[in-house]
Formats: C-alpha cells, sequence, structure tokens
C-alpha cells in the first residue's frame, strides 16, 4: 500500500483526498497537512479516510513511512515544497503550475538529477476519457496529418478578483491547462505563439490587471495551426470541447452533460446542458491521474506528465503574457 500525504487542504487539496479513499486503489492519505487546518476541514478530509491531519507540512516530509507527497498548497510554494520533498526522499506529485517562473521550474528539474523519483505535474485533462479519445484518433493516424486544432475552454464563472490578484494571470493559470491539452493532443511542440484578449466579463478583473477573455493561435514545429480561445464566462456551464482536423478526416469531442437524453417536442429540441464545473467535469480524470501516479511508484515506471511538461506550458503562457503585452508573435 502506498502512503501519500497531501500537503495544502485547500479545494483541490480536498478532492485528491477524495478520489484516493474513495477510488483509488492500493493508496492511503496517511496525513493531510495545512497551516489552517481547523475542525471543519480536519472532519472532511477523515470522513475521505484521511488517517492523520498536521499544520506543518514538515511533518510529511520527516515521515519515512510516507512515499510520496502530492503538492496541493498555494502556487508560490510549489517549487519550494518539491525540492525539499525530493531533499526528503519522496515521490512527488505537483499541481499545476510548478511555478511561474521558469528558473524556479529549472531548480526542480536539477533536484531531481540522479534520482530515481516520481515527479507527476497534475495536468488532469489527460486523463479525460474525451480528450484520450482525440488523442488516440491523432496519434493512430487515423485522420492523417493534423492540419489544425482548435480547443474552446470556458469556465461557467469567474473567480474572485482576490484570486485573480495571484493566480499570474489567464494565460498561467486557466489556459496553461489548454497548453498543455495542444503539446498532448498534437504530440508536437509549439513554435510561436500570437495572443489576444479583452476585458468582457467584469472589468474589475481588468482593474486587477489581467484579462478574462483571450484567443491564442500557435504554430507547431510540425505545421500544424492551433486555436484556444478562452472566456471566464460561459452561462450554460463549464464549456470544454476540441477539434482535429486531418488530412484524412476530424475528429470532435463535445461537453459532458448529466444525461444525452434530447427532448423533441411542438416548443422544439432542448438537451442538457454541459456539467456545471470541473470538479463534476473531471472527477474520473483526477482518479486516474493518480492512479496512474501510485502505479509508476508500484512499478517504477515513467511518469505520464513530467516536469518538462509543467515546464514547457509555463514556457507558452509567459509567451502569450509576452505576445499580448507586445501585440505581437512570440518565438518559443
Amino acid at each position: 500500500m502506498i502512503r501519500l500525504g497531501i500537503i495544502g487542504a485547500g479545494r483541490i487539496g480536498k478532492v485528491h483526498c477524495e478520489s484516493i479513499g474513495r477510488y483509488v486503489k492500493d493508496a492511503v492519505v496517511a496525513c493531510v497537512a495545512d497551516p489552517f487546518m481547523n475542525d471543519e476541514t480536519e472532519k472532511i478530509v477523515r470522513s475521505f479516510g484521511a488517517q492523520k491531519v498536521c499544520k506543518d507540512y514538515r511533518e510529511i516530509l520527516d515521515d519515512k513511512t510516507i512515499d510520496a507527497v502530492l503538492i496541493c498548497s498555494s502556487t508560490d510554494t510549489h517549487a519550494k515544497i518539491s525540492i525539499e520533498a525530493i531533499e526528503a526522499g519522496k515521490h512527488v506529485f505537483c499541481e499545476k503550475p510548478v511555478d511561474h517562473d521558469l528558473a524556479k521550474i529549472e531548480q526542480v528539474k536539477k533536484a531531481l538529477e540522479g534520482s530515481k523519483l516520481k515527479y507527476q505535474v497534475g495536468f488532469n485533462r489527460r486523463f479525460d476519457h474525451n480528450f484520450e479519445a482525440v488523442r488516440d484518433a491523432i496519434s493512430s493516424g487515423r485522420i492523417g496529418h493534423l492540419d489544425v486544432l482548435k480547443i474552446c475552454s470556458r469556465d461557467p464563472g469567474a473567480p474572485s478578483v482576490d484570486y485573480i490578484k495571484v493566480s499570474g494571470g489567464i494565460f498561467l493559470d486557466m489556459t496553461i491547462h489548454d497548453f498543455d491539452m495542444v503539446r498532448f493532443l498534437s504530440g508536437d511542440e509549439v513554435e510561436s505563439v500570437y495572443a489576444v484578449g479583452g476585458v468582457t466579463v467584469d472589468k474589475a478583473i481588468g482593474e486587477a490587471g489581467d484579462i478574462d477573455t483571450a484567443i491564442v493561435t500557435m504554430k507547431l514545429k510540425g505545421g500544424t495551426l492551433a486555436v484556444i480561445d478562452n472566456c471566464r464566462r460561459a452561462t450554460y456551464g463549464y464549456d470544454q470541447r476540441a477539434e482535429a482536423f486531418g488530412a484524412l478526416g476530424q475528429v470532435a469531442i463535445s461537453n459532458d452533460c448529466k444525461s444525452s437524453a434530447v427532448i423533441s417536442d411542438a416548443d422544439g429540441v432542448t438537451a442538457e446542458k454541459p456539467l456545471y464545473f470541473f470538479l463534476e467535469r473531471y472527477m474520473q480524470a483526477y482518479v486516474k491521474e493518480i492512479s496512474e501516479f501510485v502505479r509508476c511508484i508500484r512499478e517504477d515506471m515513467p511518469v505520464p506528465v513530467g516536469i518538462e511538461d509543467g515546464l514547457q506550458a509555463v514556457a507558452i503562457g509567459l509567451a502569450a503574457k509576452k505576445s499580448l503585452a507586445t501585440g505581437a508573435p512570440v518565438k518559443l
């Protein structure tokens, strides 16, 4: 049984605690650490099977019986705790992004050199059944050479302005998933990025120095053109779609809904709205990514999403920020 420690008991920390406790085989949550741990949070994580709670994450790092840690704390702590965990001999699962600074991600890479420790980055969408189907259609050659890749990612509502101020901006917080999807689906690297954006949802987001709506176009090294559209508001739910167009055909995925029921009557044809948010849409993907992480530890296999994947997504995000600021395409 792989013993896991979770550092950070916020929203994503609780998601992982629940998925491990209820669905992940061969693993147990040995401890959850959070400096703001209180009775309510302790009750929640213990209900998911956490054996112990504490306020200082170093208790997890010092516990020789714990095999691996999940870093679910604030982004500004990810690289620091990653290095400390590696030095403590722990396998690491780190939520995205590893850091907003490429130099700090490189420090994590350096800390991993020469070790046999597993380090997986939390890009959960790679484990979603819909996106996996697109990847399979492309990698198998079913649709031929990939000419155009389109990704749509729209949230049902914007986060608080306080969150926006510390998020690193839309490209490093929201679009970073889509940048990783471009690399994952295409199997190729991004050559150049051009980004445009605006504030169409909440002027307070603009006042905080960010945008809430964006379109990013990319040219990949193999010649594929990719387009991402993002918005912090979709009144009908969590909009997550993709289309890949190739020389032999195309593959497209739509949103997951509560059911596939379509009602046709005198008033028209109606269907279910998309699932409302990422916790509903991607819970099974969260389960699968941690299951794979545990399997890689048990069977000494390479992780499916490594530190280089974490670095590349941030590099693309920073290029997009530069492009937005300058109004010109940016080469990676």
